[in-house]
């Protein structure tokens, strides 16, 4: 399993070299313009001078310190109000109408409103990205837990299991992959939420970089701070589901 792994990286890196060469040779003969796709030279520099620097450091640090407490924060949040939900119906059924109303804003709309509350720091960045995280792990700690088997707990009952036996023993392992299946999409979430407000307005961090690089029309910097964005986005998934596996192992 190993050996093919390596194969698949050998071939993914082969693939990467080539088509960052063939953007290399592109660029400078000028089939494409280097002032609005940028050149990869100038991206491997860019990213050389500012880790070199610290900075890119920094702003890496910022935002996923950012990512990381909205994600807490708001699955925290959610998973509390989804066993609430799930023990009390009747409280369910009557914020329903405000929570899906709630849900189908457009939080990044809300980002402006955040600001003026907590400021161009860290808490407007927070606010916006648990309250995209919030809904997702809630409908999935709901759904999870719901669509446990009731034949299994019914057994548990007769076999005279109390309600917290029967809760941890049987609904929790069996709601958490679709809990987690929340959990995964609620990290991403957080993570554009946190750049999106960066991006609006921050003091610092990878969003606030790349509305700057635009405004001053630097293409090697941005394209830079994408791919680095594209590579936090993917260690992030990587990690969630490397957790996962370690998590649901006895499945």
């Amino acid at each position: 399993m190993k050996a093919e792994e390596l194969q698949w990286g050998g071939a993914h890196l082969v693939f990467i070299v080539l088509m960052l060469a063939l953007g290399e040779w592109l660029t400078a003969h000028r089939w494409l313009d280097p002032t609005f796709v940028g050149q990869p030279s100038g991206v491997i520099q860019f990213l050389w001078n500012n880790f070199a620097t610290g900075k890119l450091w920094l702003d890496m640090a910022w935002t996923m310190a950012g990512t990381l407490i909205s994600f807490t924060l708001g699955s925290v949040a959610a998973i509390a109000v989804g066993l609430l939900f799930v023990g009390f119906p009747k409280l369910e059924k009557f914020l329903d109408p405000y929570l899906n109303a709630m849900n189908v804003m457009p939080r990044i709309a809300l980002a402006p409103l955040f600001i003026l509350w907590f400021g161009l720091g860290l808490g407007s960045k927070i606010a916006v990205g648990c309250s995209l995280t919030f809904f997702i792990v809630l409908s999935s700690t709901v759904a999870g837990i719901r669509g446990v088997s009731q034949d299994h707990v019914t057994l548990c009952k007769t076999l005279g299991a109390n309600a917290v036996t029967i809760f941890f023993q049987v609904t929790l392992p069996g709601a958490v992959p679709v809990i987690f299946s929340g959990l995964r999409l609620g990290l991403i979430y957080a993570l554009l939420g946190v750049i999106g407000a960066e991006i609006i307005a921050s003091e610092k961090g990878l969003g606030q970089s790349l509305a700057y690089l635009g405004s001053t029309f630097d293409v090697n910097g941005v394209m830079a701070l994408l791919l680095v964005l594209a590579l936090l986005g993917v260690s992030v998934v990587r990690t969630m589901t490397w957790l996962e596996k370690r998590l649901l192992h006895w499945q």
